[in-house]
Protein backbone atom coordinates (compact mmCIF):
# COMPACT_ATOMS: atom_id res chain seq x y z
CA UNK A 1 0.00 0.00 0.00
CA UNK A 2 2.90 2.48 0.41
CA UNK A 3 4.71 1.38 -2.28
CA UNK A 4 1.63 2.45 -4.70
CA UNK A 5 1.25 5.61 -2.67
CA UNK A 6 4.74 6.35 -2.92
CA UNK A 7 4.66 6.09 -6.74
CA UNK A 8 1.71 7.77 -7.18
CA UNK A 9 3.30 10.81 -5.31
CA UNK A 10 5.86 10.05 -7.97
CA UNK A 11 3.78 10.24 -10.80
CA UNK A 12 2.69 13.52 -9.07
CA UNK A 13 5.72 15.32 -8.75
CA UNK A 14 6.49 14.34 -12.45
CA UNK A 15 3.53 16.03 -13.14
CA UNK A 16 3.86 19.40 -11.58
CA UNK A 17 7.46 19.33 -12.74
CA UNK A 18 6.57 19.36 -16.25
CA UNK A 19 3.83 21.61 -15.82
CA UNK A 20 6.29 24.44 -14.31
CA UNK A 21 8.40 24.18 -17.37
CA UNK A 22 11.51 21.24 -16.89
CA UNK A 23 12.24 18.36 -19.13
CA UNK A 24 11.42 15.24 -16.63
CA UNK A 25 11.60 11.20 -16.06
CA UNK A 26 10.70 9.31 -13.08
CA UNK A 27 13.48 7.05 -13.12
CA UNK A 28 11.66 3.42 -13.73
CA UNK A 29 14.28 1.39 -11.55
CA UNK A 30 14.78 4.06 -8.27
CA UNK A 31 14.18 2.28 -5.00
CA UNK A 32 14.66 -1.36 -4.26
CA UNK A 33 14.03 -2.49 -8.26
CA UNK A 34 17.76 -2.24 -8.83
CA UNK A 35 21.28 -2.19 -7.69
CA UNK A 36 22.55 1.05 -9.44
CA UNK A 37 21.50 3.95 -6.92
CA UNK A 38 19.52 6.01 -8.79
CA UNK A 39 17.33 8.97 -7.41
CA UNK A 40 13.24 9.06 -7.87
CA UNK A 41 13.11 11.64 -10.58
CA UNK A 42 15.57 13.65 -12.59
CA UNK A 43 14.05 17.09 -13.78
CA UNK A 44 16.04 19.88 -16.12
CA UNK A 45 14.66 23.58 -17.40
CA UNK A 46 18.01 24.07 -19.42
CA UNK A 47 19.26 26.15 -16.42
CA UNK A 48 19.07 24.32 -13.57
CA UNK A 49 19.11 20.24 -13.21
CA UNK A 50 18.10 18.40 -10.12
CA UNK A 51 18.60 14.55 -8.95
CA UNK A 52 15.33 14.37 -6.94
CA UNK A 53 14.67 11.74 -3.91
CA UNK A 54 10.48 12.23 -3.45
CA UNK A 55 9.15 11.15 -0.11
CA UNK A 56 6.31 11.40 1.24
CA UNK A 57 4.17 10.97 4.66
CA UNK A 58 0.37 11.28 6.18
CA UNK A 59 2.08 14.26 8.79
CA UNK A 60 4.62 11.70 10.58
CA UNK A 61 8.57 13.38 10.08
CA UNK A 62 10.11 11.65 6.70
CA UNK A 63 13.04 9.85 7.44
CA UNK A 64 15.63 8.76 4.48
CA UNK A 65 18.95 6.57 4.80
CA UNK A 66 22.20 8.10 5.47
CA UNK A 67 23.06 5.66 2.61
CA UNK A 68 20.16 7.19 0.32
CA UNK A 69 21.41 10.55 0.43
CA UNK A 70 24.52 9.25 -0.02
CA UNK A 71 23.46 7.45 -2.81
CA UNK A 72 21.66 11.12 -4.04
CA UNK A 73 24.63 12.57 -3.42
CA UNK A 74 26.97 11.26 -5.42
CA UNK A 75 24.62 10.45 -8.24
CA UNK A 76 23.98 14.24 -8.68
CA UNK A 77 27.89 14.65 -8.51
CA UNK A 78 28.27 12.03 -11.68
CA UNK A 79 25.57 13.55 -13.13
CA UNK A 80 26.03 17.04 -13.03
CA UNK A 81 22.83 17.80 -10.90
CA UNK A 82 21.50 19.55 -8.24
CA UNK A 83 20.46 17.28 -5.32
CA UNK A 84 17.26 18.05 -4.03
CA UNK A 85 15.16 15.94 -1.38
CA UNK A 86 11.67 16.29 -2.46
CA UNK A 87 9.24 16.08 0.46
CA UNK A 88 5.03 15.84 0.14
CA UNK A 89 2.52 15.84 3.43
CA UNK A 90 -0.87 14.64 2.94
CA UNK A 91 -3.17 18.32 2.01
CA UNK A 92 0.34 20.03 1.55
CA UNK A 93 2.66 21.00 -1.50
CA UNK A 94 5.88 19.54 -2.66
CA UNK A 95 9.32 21.50 -1.08
CA UNK A 96 12.38 20.65 -1.48
CA UNK A 97 15.39 20.60 0.64
CA UNK A 98 19.11 20.58 -0.53
CA UNK A 99 21.18 17.45 1.77
CA UNK A 100 22.95 19.65 3.60
CA UNK A 101 20.04 21.63 5.09
CA UNK A 102 18.30 18.55 6.07
CA UNK A 103 18.64 17.66 9.82
CA UNK A 104 21.06 15.10 10.30
CA UNK A 105 20.01 12.03 13.38
CA UNK A 106 22.65 11.04 15.56
CA UNK A 107 22.20 8.05 13.79
CA UNK A 108 23.38 9.18 10.53
CA UNK A 109 19.85 9.30 8.99
CA UNK A 110 18.08 12.61 7.96
CA UNK A 111 14.67 14.06 9.27
CA UNK A 112 11.84 16.23 7.88
CA UNK A 113 9.42 17.70 9.70
CA UNK A 114 6.22 18.39 8.32
CA UNK A 115 6.56 22.13 10.03
CA UNK A 116 10.05 22.33 8.54
CA UNK A 117 8.88 21.75 5.09
CA UNK A 118 6.56 24.45 6.01
CA UNK A 119 8.91 26.70 6.78
CA UNK A 120 11.78 26.37 5.45
CA UNK A 121 11.24 24.22 2.35
CA UNK A 122 11.73 25.58 -0.98
CA UNK A 123 8.71 25.58 -3.22
CA UNK A 124 8.44 24.02 -6.84
CA UNK A 125 7.77 27.94 -7.55
CA UNK A 126 11.49 28.90 -6.05
CA UNK A 127 12.75 25.51 -7.55
CA UNK A 128 11.98 26.54 -11.20
CA UNK A 129 13.07 30.18 -10.44
CA UNK A 130 16.77 29.03 -9.49
CA UNK A 131 19.53 28.86 -11.92
CA UNK A 132 22.16 28.02 -10.10
CA UNK A 133 23.34 30.59 -7.88
CA UNK A 134 25.80 31.67 -4.32
CA UNK A 135 22.88 29.58 -2.24
CA UNK A 136 24.16 26.35 -3.63
CA UNK A 137 27.53 27.30 -2.75
CA UNK A 138 26.44 27.80 0.68
CA UNK A 139 24.42 24.87 0.73
CA UNK A 140 27.57 22.70 -0.35
CA UNK A 141 29.72 24.39 2.60
CA UNK A 142 26.79 23.27 4.94
CA UNK A 143 27.16 19.58 3.88
CA UNK A 144 30.87 19.32 4.16
CA UNK A 145 30.70 20.81 7.44
CA UNK A 146 27.83 18.35 8.42
CA UNK A 147 30.46 15.78 6.57
CA UNK A 148 27.15 14.68 4.18
CA UNK A 149 30.07 15.57 1.31
CA UNK A 150 33.85 15.50 1.82
CA UNK A 151 35.60 18.67 0.35
CA UNK A 152 36.60 16.50 -2.90
CA UNK A 153 33.08 15.33 -3.26
CA UNK A 154 31.98 19.44 -2.87
CA UNK A 155 35.29 20.32 -5.53
CA UNK A 156 33.84 18.52 -7.80
CA UNK A 157 30.50 19.76 -8.12
CA UNK A 158 31.77 23.18 -9.41
CA UNK A 159 34.22 21.57 -12.20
Amino acid sequence: MANRKGNRRERELVNRLDEAGFAVMRAPASGGATQRELPDVLAGNGEAFYAIEAKSSSGKPIYLTGEEVEALVYFSRNFGARPKIGVRFDREDWYFFHPGDVYRTDGGNYRVKKETALAKGETLAELAETNGSDTDVERVLTAVEQGTLTAEEAAGMFD
